[in-house]
This record gives structure tokens, sequence and C-alpha cells, in this order.
């Protein structure tokens, strides 16, 4: 049974943009990463994917694995020990 849906009228807040702009180099580069893999699953029907293809997938990966840290550092916050 189908329920109906209630339209959704808060606007987002000033810390949600504030958490969506701290997390958008990750967001970016994990959208290069999707990217870079639909490339290379289209290159299937072509041959397959090229040496710059791999090179643009493990350097996307790379992107997000340093945002993903530095991320994580920010919200450590710079006076947390390890």
């Amino acid at each position: 049974m189908r329920t109906k849906l209630t339209p959704v009228t808060a606007e987002p807040t000033a810390a949600d943009l504030a958490a969506i702009d701290a997390e958008w180099p990750l967001i970016a580069a994990e959208l290069d990463v999707l990217d870079a893999e639909i490339t290379m699953f289209y290159a299937e029907d072509h041959g397959g994917p090229t040496v710059l293809d791999w090179r643009r997938l493990r350097r996307a990966e790379a992107r997000v694995t340093r945002a993903a840290a530095e991320l994580a550092a920010d919200i450590a916050g710079p006076h947390r020990a390890a």
C-alpha cells in the first residue's frame, strides 16, 4: 500500500550547508572516480581501457584518499594527538 508523500518544505540550515561545503572536495573526488570507472566500462566495447584510462582511475582514487584524509584531519582538529 502506498502512502501519501509529504512535500519537503524545510530549507537546509547554515550548518547543513557548511557541512556540505566542508565535504565538497571529497564529494568531487568521488565523482571523478565514478567518471573514470564509467569511462573504463565503455572502453571495454572499444578494445579495452588504455594506459591513460588506468592512470586517470588511479589518480582519481588517490584524490579520494587524500580528500578523505584531509577531511578526517579537519574533523579531528589540529590539537588531537595521535
